[in-house]
């Protein structure tokens, strides 16, 4: 299992969550430092265990832990390892990773990996030579901000379980809040917290927009609390500050849906907003709103002359600026 999102989305807590949840026929080791020189990786995996690993050399480490293993699935218990900030690992380490799991037999889970990181992990576990390992990866689900609606209830949710009044931000403030963090969870929680010290020094009974506002500010101003160039996230679109220049708006058409979608990571990167990922056949000019564009992004393949024939005749009379890319290199990339 494979689980990314952004920093701040939540992902050590959904951890945390899952081991408070774990039933007595599981047994979980985690490993929470992955920093890149953090060294042996087998060495990790049996203090995640607790089990015995000084002056062992590998294969006799190797050994304990396929061992251990077997004895845990002798008697009906399952064996999990959590590894939290995976995106550190190496490409290397990740590999090793993956031979362990090759003591797993036909329908006999032996080992059960879970990884836990930010958007790198993804971006690592799509390289050529980790192939057979992403071949492995039976569940996998990225974390992404929460939503306006989300916020809100996100902020009334912990107001309830706290023993507050549930409506104590108002309906602009939880929208202030998520223009100022974009929806991510730990920045709400920031956010809220210092606001409710505002309100509180103020006397104020309900917290709104502009008191949000003056928070959010004096955060930006210290420096330490990050701008939405700082927190750009794939899919989301910062709510723009006032004069903030328009951002351009982008179209991807193409016949690889993997490559569109690294496309748009590239794209999205750089401060662009894509606004619509679009299959290269007969029905792409009918999905394409020239108003609600301002470039189209034409991802070429050997076959797609035909195609691109056609449509750059229709783009000609929307005066549209096409930009194309050459699949192939970026398949290789």
């Amino acid at each position: 299992t494979a689980i990314t999102g952004g920093i701040g989305t939540g992902k050590t807590t959904l951890i945390r969550h899952l081991l408070n949840e774990m039933g007595q026929d599981v047994t979980v080791g985690l490993i929470s430092n992955t920093h890149r020189s953090f060294g042996e990786l087998l060495q990790w995996i049996l203090l995640a265990f607790n089990l015995e690993h000084a002056g062992k050399n590998k294969v006799e480490m190797y050994q304990t832990f396929v061992e251990f293993m077997i004895r845990e699935y002798a008697r009906n218990r399952r064996t999990v390892l959590i590894v939290d900030e995976a995106q550190n690992m190496s490409a290397e380490t990740l590999e090793e990773l993956r031979m362990l799991s090759n003591v797993n037999a036909d329908k006999d889970q032996v080992l059960q990996v879970i990884l836990v990181g930010q958007q790198q992990l993804r971006d690592t576990l799509r390289r050529p030579d980790l192939m057979q390992f992403a071949q492995r990866i039976a569940v996998d689900y990225h974390l992404t901000p929460l939503t306006v609606e989300d916020t809100q209830a996100y902020i009334r949710h912990r107001l309830a379980v706290a023993g507050g009044d549930p409506e104590l931000f108002t309906d602009e403030a939880c929208a202030a809040i998520h223009q100022y963090s974009h929806g991510v969870p730990r920045l709400v929680n920031l956010l809220c917290d210092i606001a409710l010290v505002y309100g509180y020094a103020e006397q104020r009974k309900q917290i709104d927009a502009d008191l949000v506002a003056d928070v959010a500010r004096e955060k930006q101003a210290g420096g330490l609390f990050p701008s939405p160039e700082q927190y750009a996230y794939p899919g989301v679109t910062p709510a723009p500050a006032p004069g903030a220049k328009k951002k351009l708006r982008l179209a991807i058409a193409g016949e690889s849906r993997v490559l569109r979608q690294h496309l748009r990571r590239l794209v999205e990167s750089q401060g662009l907003t894509v606004v619509d990922e679009i299959p290269l056949d007969d029905s792409t000019v009918g999905r394409i709103d020239p108003e609600a564009i301002d470039i189209l992004l034409v991802d070429l393949d050997e076959n797609a002359e035909d195609r691109v024939g056609n449509l750059c005749d229709m783009l000609a009379q929307w005066n549209l600026p096409v930009l194309f890319n050459d699949s192939e290199v970026t398949e290789a990339s």
